[in-house]
């Protein structure tokens, strides 16, 4: 049995019922009887804050509402923050630069991308060698027809630039996969008659989900895709959900190989709708690579927002961990600029610092 799926039966994160087939195997005839909360529970958590009350911690950002530009010398006083409408009580402020960072970078391999791969492998490697330090750990994840894990947690650039030189099209060499992000077509398919081509959403429920609930600190996804799904098991609705409930960004790099679409005598790369929304309510954006703004422009300002980071700390006034959906609004006190943060979090015991 693989580590990762020794912590998977250890903490009870392995998805069970009616999407097992996911993993390969026929589904469970109950439940695991026993929750993972010693593993769960501080999925959320920064380590930087250890109180004794219940926190909800946030992290943003602040840039100009003319150009974008990062904003990274606010201090509190310049902030307010609101929970379903009525306003909290700041306990704890950072400029959160140097704390470190758990990264999981998706890259679509379906055939509408494959032309694109060497450009995002060149730039993805020169990427890892700046962001990734020895505190901070990265994952590496294909999708297409199907979701692979190509190098688990590591913080090693070499690592993950070797891995990276096994990204290959769905139309070329089968992918090596190191695991353990299952194979989504593998076993009986409930949407039977669905085509599978580009499992986007799957992806980002998965990796969220399988790989970054349980861990602590700051963490986030950075997607490169066109935006299109097919035939994902999981809706869009799934997958932000999961991100949210993992306390993780999402950056989505919307890249568009058009020639592959007019010469398919196709209409495509319109998901970036999609893309926003699930960026935005995370609390990240969306990057359009274009000729005037190559991938590794975007790979650069991804660095500096991550790196230009701010942490609010508040007790909120409703304390019931009831599951429920709570919005979150932190606004600046200057017209000029703007925050971007997640719209909000779910009242579970995982997102809450008690220590």
């Amino acid at each position: 049995m693989s580590s990762f799926q020794t912590r998977c039966v250890t903490a009870g994160l392995c998805l069970v019922g009616t999407v097992g087939w996911l993993f390969g195997q026929s589904a469970p005839q109950s439940p695991p009887t026993q929750p993972a909360a010693s593993q769960d529970q501080p999925a959320s958590q920064e380590p930087t804050i250890k109180v004794s009350v219940d926190l909800v911690n946030v992290l943003f950002t602040v840039k100009t509402k003319k150009g974008g530009q990062l904003i990274p010398n606010l201090e509190k006083n310049d902030f307010k923050v609101y929970e379903d409408g009525k306003e909290q009580t700041i306990q704890h402020f950072s400029r959160e630069t140097d704390l470190p960072l758990t990264l999981g970078l998706l890259i679509d391999i379906s055939a509408s991308q494959e032309n694109l791969i060497d450009i995002e492998r060149e730039a993805a490697s020169e990427f890892f060698s700046s962001v990734v330090r020895k505190k901070d750990e990265a994952f590496l994840i294909s999708f297409g027809k199907d979701t692979n894990l190509l190098q688990d947690y590591t913080n090693s650039p070499h690592l993950l630039t070797a891995a990276l030189r096994d990204l290959r099209g769905d139309g070329d060499t089968p992918m090596i996969s190191r695991g353990p992000i299952p194979n989504v077509n593998t076993g009986p398919v409930p949407t039977t008659g669905t085509p599978k081509g580009t499992l986007l959403f799957d992806a980002v429920y998965l990796a969220s989900n399988e790989k970054l609930k349980s861990e602590v600190g700051r963490k986030a996804i950075i997607l490169i895709t066109d935006g299109e799904d097919q035939g994902s098991f999981y809706k869009i609705r799934d997958a932000i959900e999961a991100a949210q409930k993992a306390d993780t960004i999402l950056y989505s790099i919307y890249y568009v190989d058009r020639g592959f679409y007019l010469s398919a005598g196709m209409i495509g790369g319109g998901g970036k709708h999609d893309l926003d929304r699930m960026s935005q309510e995370t609390g990240g954006h969306v990057f359009t690579v274009d000729r005037k703004h190559p991938l590794s422009e975007v790979f650069k300002e991804i660095q500096e927002e991550l790196r230009n980071q701010y942490s609010i700390g508040y007790e909120p006034t409703n304390a019931t961990r009831d599951g429920s959906f709570r919005h979150l609004e932190i606004k600046v006190d200057h017209s000029d600029y703007r925050v971007q943060s997640r719209n909000g979090y779910y009242a579970t015991p995982s997102n809450f610092s008690d220590r």
